[in-house]
């Protein structure tokens, strides 16, 4: 068994709903520039807990969210040490974080959305989140930087949001612009991460810390598609 299968065996062992690898080669800046691969791990969140949201973000939902990105992060800890055990390099890039020192504001060491689009496990939407093709929306990413060398899907999908605006027009903070996603546009030019965390703080602080609306992921019907609709 190759390293790569090895290492997404043990993923989904512990948890992971899918896994995925990319050639992310002058993508990661800095220190972390010449781990030229990336596993991108993914869980499926609850679709109970997501169809609960109508017009703000729930206390079960904000709970779930965090409950998510805390396995993710064990969860590539765990494949962190099996590449180590191999003789490579690797980061073990958290779930949900935002460093001040980043290229942008509102932005972590490096973004999950472009390691899973490289790997060919999906696109982006409107609403700026990545779409699985399976899941939709109803996902949360972590990410694997490493020098080990894995395979790359050398696959980046188009939009399939075409005329679709139910993100945009549900946001309650009115930061989606409606433009169609394509590879190379930038974040900004999709959604204004600060009005969205603003109408958060201004609205919602009372449910907890960096509490997460939900509505875009909800409404989006990307996710039918697991159930062929």
């Amino acid at each position: 068994m190759q390293n790569h299968e090895e290492l997404a065996r043990l993923l989904k062992d512990m948890g992971a709903t899918f896994v995925g690898f990319a050639n992310v080669e002058g993508k990661a800046e800095g220190s972390f520039s010449k781990l030229h691969f990336a596993v991108s791990v993914g869980l499926r969140l609850s679709d109970a807990i997501l169809d609960e949201i109508s017009d703000k973000p729930t206390f079960t939902y904000f709970h779930h969210y965090r409950s998510a990105n805390t396995l993710l992060d064990q969860i590539t800890f765990r494949g962190l040490l099996f590449i180590q055990q191999k003789g490579f390099n690797a980061v073990a890039v958290p779930a949900s974080q935002t460093v001040n020192d980043a290229a942008g504001p509102y932005m972590g060491i490096f973004p999950h959305k472009t390691a899973a689009v490289l790997a060919g496990l999906g696109r982006i939407g409107k609403n700026g989140l990545f779409i699985h093709d399976v899941y939709g929306p109803r996902v949360r990413l972590a990410t694997i930087l490493t020098d080990m060398e894995l395979p790359s899907a050398e696959l980046v999908q188009k939009s399939g949001c075409l005329s679709c605006r139910r993100c945009v027009d549900a946001c309650p903070a009115m930061a989606l612009t409606g433009r169609e996603w394509k590879a190379g546009i930038t974040r900004e030019e999709l959604v204004d991460p600060k009005a969205c965390s603003d109408y958060m703080i201004k609205n919602f602080k009372y449910i907890g810390r960096g509490s997460v609306c939900g509505i875009c992921v909800k409404i989006c019907p990307a996710y039918g598609k697991q159930n062929g609709t």
